[in-house]
């Protein structure tokens, strides 16, 4: 009996080491997975890092990128088209004006009355929709602008007594067209591309300002389409609009853009006389272009041309700009690569709102695989390509309560992942910031570049100078901390006193308004106004 109860003693023993063996490896097993996420985390972290040095290189970079395409077609990356607004606004335009913002998954049609003499804009009204995804990528020009004619027809029929047009007058439109156009007048643009997601082959190449036309025509709306522009185009006008200190717009968005005002001797590519200037003076001693690397100086928009020097507002189509500066890590790569216009649009897609929510995922749904960050299997929701939007990371990245209750649900509520642990929480929240962080600071340094290429990065004692740029969109509105990290990083960049005489203006649906604003001052009704 003695011997069996040794017996039984030793195999429980055994057992119980082998037990303890089992807790201790899993244990090891899961520290060594945490190990190996974190690495990954580290890693990820310092293919994202911006410090000043390597933002200057890319203010660098773009600079000369800019250069190089004002100077010929197809010399740069950046596009650097020459907008066709020769007339701004005046503060004088009166009468109902609609505007059609088109730029991302959803569009806006707008409509707006202008007092005339000072008072401004005295009523508006908008609505905004979206584009069901198949249209987007359809092989059917006309269903898409069919689509957007009907919900426009709706709303004009919706008028109103306080939007009442005036008699005997065809009802005029703005068209923010937010894609690369190649325009020959201020309403005919040529699609070059499609972004953001949209891939209809057969638009590229026509104008886009007909198929709109056509399209109205086949729903009986009788409406001109009097201006096309951008949204950076339509941001700067209507920005201006409001404030005489803007020179310069960027959209951060669904997508990302910039306009600025450029002297016309500097835009070597434009053959024949120079364009009229669209109203635009000098504040400062103008920069002779041989007595500079940069072209120029700091410009406002006033009521005639100053000193025989036309000037004109520039669309960059700074998404498309690319360097080896740019700091990318293998999911960047990997997005690109998989994207609708792999090799493009690198600088957006690090920097937008389209893609950093997708940044994320692709981090997140790595880390699930190698190091089994959400358990033993890979959740399959994670794996869908654009589940996670960038206003889920921005809730995510500015949680402050205790727990990150806000973090769990929405891993919960987007990726079926119940009982995250809140180390686990911070490290997702740890992944949107530095993904946002660097999105910011890139953004910052695109501002740096147009500021330095029209000669406002520095500033002389005793000089009092005021240099606006008009900001839109989604992003830069909604994501606090987004916008805060690209003010302050543009501060560390420019220095406090420079900085302090540049101010980002939100410009809340600049690019919509600002395109019913230039409807009117290119209405073929001035001079009728009542």
């Amino acid at each position: 009996m003695r011997k069996v109860a040794v017996g039984i003693a030793v195999a429980c023993g055994v057992a119980a080491a082998a037990a303890a063996a089992v807790v201790v490896h899993r244990r090891m097993k899961k520290a060594g997975k945490w190990v190996k996420a974190m690495e990954m985390v580290k890693d990820f972290e310092e293919k994202c890092a911006t410090p000043l040095s390597r933002l200057r290189q890319v203010s660098d970079a773009m600079i000369v990128e800019m250069q190089a395409g004002l100077a010929s077609e197809g010399g740069s990356k950046l596009k650097m088209l020459i907008s066709y607004v020769d007339s701004l606004p005046t503060g004088k335009e009166k009468g109902l004006f609609y505007a059609l913002d088109l730029g991302g998954t959803n569009f806006r049609v707008l409509r707006l009355v202008l007092g005339g003499k000072g008072r401004g804009i005295i009523n508006q009204q908008f609505v905004e929709v979206s584009i069901p995804t198949s249209l987007m990528t359809g092989s059917s020009s006309d269903e898409l602008f069919d689509f957007i004619v009907a919900k426009l027809a709706k709303f004009v029929a919706q008028e109103g007594p306080d939007f009442k047009p005036s008699p005997c007058r065809q009802r005029e439109l703005g068209f923010t067209f937010s894609f690369p156009v190649v325009q020959t007048s201020i309403a005919s643009g040529t699609l070059l591309k499609w972004t953001k997601g949209f891939s209809i082959n057969e638009t590229v190449g026509r104008d886009v300002v007909e198929e709109l036309t056509k399209a109205m025509e086949r729903h009986g709306l009788d409406m001109r389409v009097s201006a096309m522009v951008n949204d950076a185009v339509g941001t700067l006008a209507g920005g201006r609009y409001a404030n005489n200190d803007v020179v310069a717009a960027v959209i951060l968005g669904t997508g990302s853009n910039a306009a600025y005002v450029e002297r016309a001797d500097a835009i070597l590519k434009w053959h024949g006389p120079l364009p009229r200037s669209g109203e635009m003076v000098s504040c400062s001693s103008l920069i002779p272009i041989s007595e500079h690397s940069i072209a120029s100086t700091s410009f406002l928009w006033k009521n005639r041309v100053a000193n025989g020097i036309s000037l004109k507002v520039i669309n960059m189509e700074w998404g498309n700009f690319k360097s080896a500066h740019l700091p990318l890590s293998e999911y960047d790569l990997e997005l690109d690569a998989e994207s609708l216009n792999p090799g493009d649009q690198i600088f957006e897609k690090v920097m937008s709102g389209m893609y950093l929510g997708e940044i994320v995922r692709r981090v997140l749904s790595w880390m699930a695989k190698e190091a089994a960050f959400f358990g033993d299997t890979v959740p399959p929701k994670l794996k869908v390509p654009f589940i996670l939007g960038t206003p889920a990371i921005s809730a995510m990245h500015q949680d402050t309560s205790p727990d990150l209750k806000v973090v769990a649900s929405h891993i919960k509520d987007i990726f079926e992942i119940t009982n995250t642990s809140l180390k686990i929480r911070r490290v997702i929240v740890q992944i949107c910031s530095i993904v946002a962080t660097r999105g910011a600071r890139l953004s910052a340094a695109g501002i740096l570049s147009i500021l330095r290429n029209m000669g406002c990065d520095t500033i002389t004692e005793g000089e009092e100078r005021r240099t606006a740029i008009a900001m839109d969109g989604g992003l830069y509105e909604h994501y606090t901390e987004y916008r805060k990290c690209l003010v302050n990083c543009l501060n560390e960049l420019l220095g406090k006193e420079v900085f302090e005489s540049v101010v980002l203006e939100l410009s809340n649906d600049g690019s919509g308004i600002g395109a019913a604003i230039l409807a009117a001052s290119h209405s073929k009704y001035i001079g009728c106004y009542d």
